[in-house]
């Protein structure tokens, strides 16, 4: 059975991940130039990815817990 909360888990960490590495590699070859309102809009964008994906992994355990009683 495909479980909704797994796998808008591993989409919200995969995006969290995708949008970091981005940045790092703009960072890193100079490609940005644009200040540092740019970084931190990356970093909230992460962070909130970051924190869907800790939300439907705790859902999902729950769920998990709940089966197995």
């Amino acid at each position: 059975m495909i479980n909704i909360y797994e796998k808008l888990g591993n989409y919200s960490l995969d995006v969290s991940k995708y949008v970091l590495t981005g940045f790092v590699l703009a960072s890193f070859f100079k490609v940005v130039d644009e200040g540092y309102m740019l970084y931190i809009v990356g970093c909230v964008v992460v962070l909130l990815f970051m924190a869907i994906a800790i939300w439907a992994f705790k859902i999902q355990n729950k769920v998990i817990d709940n089966q197995k009683k």
